[in-house]
């Protein structure tokens, strides 16, 4: 069994009120609270990491879509009910049953995987068959696998050209994607290339020139190289006998339709097609048409996709706003200090706040990486393979990090902000309790947070307990957290972090007509007014801190001058 939250983490039912200076804390008017809760909620619209929404493109960010189950034109179909169910009892199985080879088979036991999961009984059959697949099912499931395997098992027969070709939203779901096919399939010295942003197209179209077996990319990159020469690239994908969309329910929603289009384009139509999600969408029919032919359709029945596992334990911390890092920090060491074994993955909104609350936390002196879009390529893995292996204790993420990606042990997800939307909930909080093990998750709910708490807990048809944090445990971290959080954010400033966001505003007022001139007159005085005042905010601080001290060790000295003396 786990370790609980509520007995991992140092907590009483005090309802003390947390005292705060004036000059740490200003209380905004009941009118200034409505307008900062606008605006931030218009600033995490503006930040938000959308990465997982498509790889677009290694030096510009999009917008996050919020429309849930948005269809596109390109995909509609009209057909009721286009595909098979299964009715079948699926449970756990040999592959050496399901009509896998040998040599498969002892691969898959050197890596310590001896029986299949549902989806992966279900499914790989058919594919050996020839079938197309629709296979809905719970991540770390084993989703990629029932794919994989059936793959590399009739590429062996004739490894020639490009085989297959996956397409998956994010980078780190690509790589991973490819990782499992080159441990698999190691005993036929298979090729695998990875065509994501953030590296260069021309070093990728090589690679594709080349026929490597397997192609896994995002569907960004991969329109980008379409269209850079689009003669070439149908050529290369013209025999590919495998087409998978990975978190198709996602791929399919609407907002991936303009770098789709080219991809079907230039892969044949007579091919298996495979898709694998999650959740099931709103209007299947979608996810039918991208198929050329009657799927087979399979659905893990063992949970409700809008539900979360009963191993999950689920609580929330009611915290006010102004010094909701203070508690974040309190509830993570606590927790960590009992837990010296146990791994943290707290999620932000933006990509700003994210990067802020890693540096905060490293200030502190925590373990801790960060994972979200802005960052290099080469560091987001190293983070992930660093938390995977436990040498980081606590990763901060982006809902980059939301959706598949396999890291088998997570014991607390902390939700730094409660997501707008709630399947998003349910996919953070999916990153622990994994494949049978006990996890937790907890949520910091702010004043403005109430409505979406209530949101979350209609969806997921359970309310959620209040861990009751005393105010008086927190008090000791709140300077040092502000002086922290302040040193990040003129760190952040330092290294023009969001550089793009600036570049794009640029283009947004030249558009309107201001002159360069004026231009950067304006986004020079804006910078300088963050600067100055992050400065001034933080020897504020400091100046807080040290006289506090100053305080401490005087009344130390007093302690112990007023101590009678023991006589002899």
């Amino acid at each position: 069994m786990t370790s609980k939250v509520c007995d991992a983490i140092l907590s009483d039912d005090e309802d003390d009120e947390l005292v705060m200076d004036e000059e740490e804390e200003e209380k905004p008017s009941t009118s200034e609270k409505k307008k900062g809760k606008k605006e931030e909620k218009d600033s995490e619209d503006d930040e938000v990491d959308d990465e997982e929404e498509g790889d677009v493109d290694d030096e510009e960010e999009e917008e996050e879509s919020d429309d849930e189950g948005q269809e596109g034109d390109e995909f509609k179909t009209n057909d009721p009910q286009p595909f098979q169910i299964s009715e079948d009892n699926m449970t756990t199985r040999k592959f050496s049953e399901l009509g896998v080879s040998s040599w498969i088979t002892q691969q898959l036991q050197t890596m310590h995987i001896k029986t299949a999961t549902p989806v992966q009984a279900a499914c790989i059959p058919r594919i050996l068959d020839g079938s197309d697949i629709l296979g809905c099912a719970r991540t770390g499931t084993g989703k990629t696998l029932a794919f994989a395997i059936p793959i590399l098992q009739k590429l062996s027969i004739d490894p020639y050209g490009i085989y297959a070709l996956i397409l998956t939203p994010t980078r780190e779901l690509a790589f991973q994607i490819a990782d499992q096919f080159t441990a698999v399939g190691k005993p036929i010295t298979l090729k695998c290339s990875v065509i994501v942003g953030g590296r260069s197209l021309i070093h990728q179209a090589r690679e594709l020139s080349e026929r490597p077996h397997i192609v896994v990319a995002t569907p960004g990159r991969l329109a980008d190289l379409i269209e850079s020469d689009p003669e070439v690239i149908a050529k290369v994908f013209k025999k590919i006998q495998f087409f998978v969309l990975d978190e198709a329910d996602r791929m399919l929603e609407g907002q991936y339709n303009d770098q789709l289009k080219p991809i079907f384009q230039s892969i044949p139509e007579k091919r298996q097609t495979l898709l694998l999600s999650a959740t099931i969408t709103q209007n299947i029919n979608t996810l039918h048409k991208v198929s050329t032919r009657k799927p087979y359709f399979f659905e893990d029945k063992g949970k409700d996709d809008e539900t979360t596992v009963d191993r999950l334990e689920q609580k929330f911390v009611v915290c006010p706003v102004a010094v909701k890092d203070a508690y974040l920090v309190y509830v993570v060491k606590n927790y960590s200090e009992k837990n010296p074994k146990s791994s943290v993955m707290i999620f932000a909104q933006t990509c700003r706040e994210c990067q802020a609350l890693a540096y905060m936390f490293e200030g502190l002196g925590f373990r801790v990486g960060s994972l979200h879009s802005q960052i290099p390529q080469k560091q987001r893995l190293a983070a992930l393979s660093a938390f995977r292996s436990k040498t980081l204790q606590v990763i901060i993420c982006t809902d980059v990090a939301s959706r598949g990606l396999d890291i088998p042990h997570v014991d607390l997800v902390v939700n730094h902000n409660v997501p707008q939307c709630p399947k998003t909930y349910i996919h953070r909080v999916g990153r622990s309790a994994r494949a049978g093990r006990f996890g937790s998750a907890l949520s910091f709910v702010t004043q403005y947070d109430v409505e979406l708490l209530q949101a979350v807990e209609k969806t997921i048809g359970k309310k959620l307990d209040e861990l009751k944090v005393s105010a008086k445990h927190v008090t000791k971290y709140v300077t040092q957290v502000l002086v922290a959080k302040k040193e990040a954010e003129l760190k952040l400033e330092n290294q023009k972090f969001g550089e793009r966001k600036e570049i794009n505003r640029r283009k947004e007022m030249l558009m309107k007509g201001m002159s360069e001139e004026d231009v950067d007159r304006h986004l020079d005085e804006m910078k300088n007014r963050r600067v100055t005042s992050s400065k001034r905010k933080l020897e504020k601080i400091r100046g807080q801190l040290d006289r506090r001290r100053n305080e401490n060790e005087r009344n130390q000295k007093k302690g112990a001058a007023k101590k009678p003396k023991i006589e002899a």
